[in-house]
Parts: structure tokens; C-alpha cells; sequence
């Protein structure tokens, strides 16, 4: 059975992770521009200054600055509907606080966009995904200053101005979910998210509470004059989300399971309820953290609903009263489920949890559903023959693209597009590594800096055309 044909097949990129051209045409320093390259083993090291002797990944990336045109071409190729991509705070605002836009920035995202509306692919633009300018961490501080979702909406401002008309989906955040104050966040994944050091928080679980409800306050904000500036564009924000199965049928296990799993949904809740939740304001009681909520806040929440829910999916993980020698920590929290494979990363590959948390959202919040980011990061080989044969990739995609079509045909979830991740080689946020490859399309850029940045279409790369063309009737 094939798929309604006004599904939205494509992918989704991050600027941090493609464009590179990190010092040209006006564009300021971003906090990502400050991330060195990594590995599964070695952590990525955050620097206050550029130092020459350290690679930085973002700088080049896999510059898509100046080959946008020849990947659009690709994508079209393949039969794209749809593709997410980013715009870089700091390429629109060097500092981030400045009077005037660079306008040599909105005018590479409108080329951009141009290009793609030129072979029908619609674009999906995600406002912040980890790209916050540098200069707004040094002088406010980051989110914890409500001056930043004052300077953050008049960013989408001057973005949403110049842009209505041509881009009708808009996404406010990019997984910020990831900030919780019962949660140990890594330090890389505080700055990613929120331009801060975990380490150097004077008192983390207050000051992750009021960094997410910032945040949270500033989609909610950005929803409601999104709207006002066009009507007829839909506003939706990405949520990193995951379930966390019991270890045993223990009561208090399962109760754990429920914790951990919906302990990454209060800011969608805030989104979608009308009110920041009730019982993250109790939780957060209890620990101690307080939140300066005001009644322009309260009628903020009330007016700034999303119209749609961004899914990020790539695991699941296990809930666990008692660890024992043998349970292995997962890289999101909780342990790694003993029932499946990993990936050479050391994720877990469970195409059933995909259609488990389309189906819980979609009964939860009853609101449309479209999947942001699913892929698969695996270490990919030119053969003798010059080809990229990479049938692990298609089985796993199979496997997970299965369990949707389940959620949409079966349980009658309103899922409206699929955008993998990435559908071109691009820089691991987690990483900062290149040989961690997600795409369709293999770059040729190695961890040195080495290669000459030429595009091949690997295996999948035909698997999801033909894909495309045929609705996911053929799978």
C-alpha cells in the first residue's frame, strides 16, 4: 500500500554541519564555530578563542555555502518534496544584537530557497538548530537574559518578513527538550543547545530550569508572531523524543519508564497545553528551582500553540531500578536495551520505538506529525568499482520507513512528511567527526580536512528514489 501522495519525502540539514564559510560575507562567529572535531572516544573540546593549531570542523563543513545548487540538483533528482535546513543566527546577525541584518546573508538563504522552489521542493526552515551568534553568550549571557528572546524575535522577524510567500513551514527550535534539570546534560550538549558550559554553571539544576523556560518562552513567542506576520504559514518546533522501556514488569520499573520517557516532553507540553505544565512547576518545587513566570508569559503560552510536532528519532533506550555489571549506559540516558543491535556508534537501532512515539504523540496532542530526523551514521567505503554500497543503511531506513507506514495505514497517525538525516555527508554534531556518515550523497572530506569535496550518490541514494516514486509502496 502506497502513502498519500501529498507526502512530504526528503531530508534535513543543519548550517553549522554543512555550510561552512564561516568567515565570509559578513557571517559572525556562532558557538559551534568554537567546537573542535571529536570522536566516538574523544570528546569534542569547546575553545574561548580560535586556536590555529585546532580543527574546527564547522569552518568548511562541507561547504554547501557553494554547492548548494549542485545537492539541490541531487535532491530534485531523487524526488524530493520537501527539505529542512537551517539559517545560521549568525549569519543574519553577526553579534546577534546588531541595528541592521546582513543583507549578504538573506541573500544567500534566498537563493537558497529560490533554488529549491525552483524544482518544487518545499522548504522547511528551522530558525535555531545549535547556531546561536557568540556574541550574545559574552554580553547577555546566553538564555539565562530575557534579552535574547527579545533579539531572537526580531531575528524571526526579519527572517519570516523576508521570506512569507515562499516558505510555509517554519520551526522555532531545534530539540531543545534536551535541557532538563534531572537529566546529567553532557557539556557538549549544554553548549550545542543553549550556547553554555555545563561545567561552569553556578547551580545547574536552577539554571537548566530557567535556560529551557527562556527558551521554551521564546518558540512560544515566535509561534504567535509568525502568525501575525502570515497567516498562512504553519509553525511547528523539533523534539529530540525516545521511549524508555522497563527493564522487568516491576511496578515501580514501569513508573520509572514512564518518568524517563515523558521527562523530555514538558516544553512540547507548554507548547501545545496553553500553560507552562503544572507538574513541572511542582517538580521543580520540590527541587528547590523557582521561575519568574509573569502574566504576559501566561498569555504568551495561551496565543503561541503550535501547529505541528517536529520528530527526531533514532533510539531507544532501558529503564532500570538496579544496574547490574553487565547493563551499558545508552548515549541519551538510561541503559541499552540487551533486545537490540547497535549501530558502530553504539546506538541502538529499534524501528518499533518509531512507531511507538508516533502513535503516542499523535493520541497525546492530536496535532500533525512530521518526522525531522531519522538516519543512520555508519562508516562508508568507495569499492574498487567506485560505488558506495551501503545496504545497511537501506535495510535500517527500510526497516524504520515499515514501522511508519504501520503508524499512518494501521493506527491511523497523522504523519505528513518524512525528512531523513542527512541526505548528504555532513559534519556529527555529537562528534564532529566526517567519517560518521549519514547521507545519501557521499562528500568527499575526510577528518584531517583533506578532499576535494566532490559529491557521489551511494546505493541509497537510487533505494530512496525509487522510494519516492513510488510512495513506500514498494517497501
Amino acid at each position: 500500500m502506497k502513502l498519500d501522495g501529498t507526502f512530504l519525502w526528503g531530508g534535513s540539514i543543519a548550517a553549522h554541519q554543512t555550510e561552512g564559510a564561516y568567515n565570509l560575507d559578513g557571517k559572525g562567529l556562532s558557538v559551534m564555530d568554537m567546537v573542535t572535531r571529536g570522536s566516538y572516544t574523544i570528546p569534542r573540546e569547546i575553545t574561548r578563542e580560535i586556536q590555529s593549531s585546532k580543527y574546527y570542523p564547522s569552518h568548511e563543513g562541507i561547504d554547501f555555502y557553494h554547492h548548494y545548487k549542485e545537492d539541490i540538483a541531487m535532491f530534485a533528482n531523487m524526488g524530493f518534496k520537501a527539505f529542512r535546513l537551517s539559517i545560521d543566527w549568525s549569519r543574519i546577525y553577526p553579534n546577534g544584537d546588531e541595528d541592521e541584518p546582513n543583507q549578504k546573508g538573506l541573500e544567500y538563504y534566498e537563493s537558497v530557497i529560490n533554488e529549491l522552489l525552483k524544482f518544487q521542493i518545499e522548504p522547511i526552515i528551522t530558525l535555531y538548530h545549535f547556531e546561536m551568534p557568540l556574541g550574545l553568550t559574552k554580553k547577555y549571557n546566553s538564555w539565562f537574559d530575557r534579552k535574547t528572546i527579545h533579539l531572537y524575535l526580531r531575528y524571526v522577524r526579519t527572517i519570516v518578513n523576508r521570506f512569507q510567500g515562499k516558505v510555509k513551514y517554519w520551526i522555532t527550535f531545534n530539540e531543545m527538550n534536551h535541557l532538563d534539570p534531572q537529566t546529567e546534560v553532557s557539556e557538549l550538549f549544554t553548549y550545542l543547545l543553549a550556547g553554555v558550559e555545563y561545567t561552569k554553571l553556578q547551580d545547574s539544576k536552577q539554571d537548566l530550569a530557567t535556560i529551557g523556560y527562556n527558551m521554551t518562552l521564546a518558540s512560544v513567542k515566535a509561534v504567535q508572531l509568525i502568525h501575525s506576520l502570515d497567516k498562512d504559514s504553519k509553525v511547528g518546533c523539533v523534539f529530540g523524543l525516545s521511549p524508555s522501556y522497563s527493564k522487568s514488569c516491576n511496578p515501580d520499573e514501569a513508573f520509572l519508564a514512564f518518568q524517563d520517557t515523558y521527562r523530555d516532553f514538558y516544553q512540547l507540553d507548554a507548547m501545545t497545553w496553553g500553560e507552562f505544565p503544572r507538574y513541572k512547576l511542582n517538580e521543580y518545587k520540590k527541587m528547590g528551582i523557582s521561575l519568574d513566570i509573569t502574566e504576559e508569559d501566561e498569555k504568551a503560552f495561551q496565543n503561541g500553540s503550535i501547529d505541528f510536532i517536529g520528530l527526531n528519532y533514532y533510539m531507544s533506550q532501558v529503564s532500570t531500578l538496579k544496574e547490574n555489571k553487565e547493563d551499558e549506559k545508552s548515549y541519551f540516558g538510561g541503559y541499552v536495551n540487551p533486545y537490540l543491535e547497535k549501530s558502530s556508534w553504539g546506538w541502538t537501532i529499534d524501528p518499533v520505538g518509531l512507531r511507538y512515539m508516533l502513535n503516542l504523540l499523535d493520541r497525546k496532542y492530536r496535532k500533525p506529525i512530521i518526522i525531522c530526523e531519522n538516519g543512520l551514521g555508519a562508516e562508508d567505503v568507495i569499492c574498487d568499482d567506485g560505488k558506495i554500497h551501503d545496504t545497511y543503511r537501506i535495510e535500517y531506513l527500510e526497516k524504520h520507513l515499515r514501522e511508519m507506514k504501520k503508524a499512518i495505514i494501521e493506527d491511523g497517525v497523522d504523519c505528513f512528511g518524512y525528512l531523513m538525516w542527512g541526505p548528504i555527508d555532513l559534519i556529527s554534531a555529537s562528534t564532529g567527526e566526517m567519517r560518521k556518515r549519514y547521507g545519501f550523497i557521499y562528500v568527499d572530506k575526510y577528518d584531517d580536512g583533506s578532499g576535494d569535496l566532490s559529491r557521489i550518490p551511494k546505493d541509497s541514494y537510487y533505494w530512496y528514489k525509487s522510494l519516492i516514486k513510488n510512495n513506500a509502496g514498494n517497501i
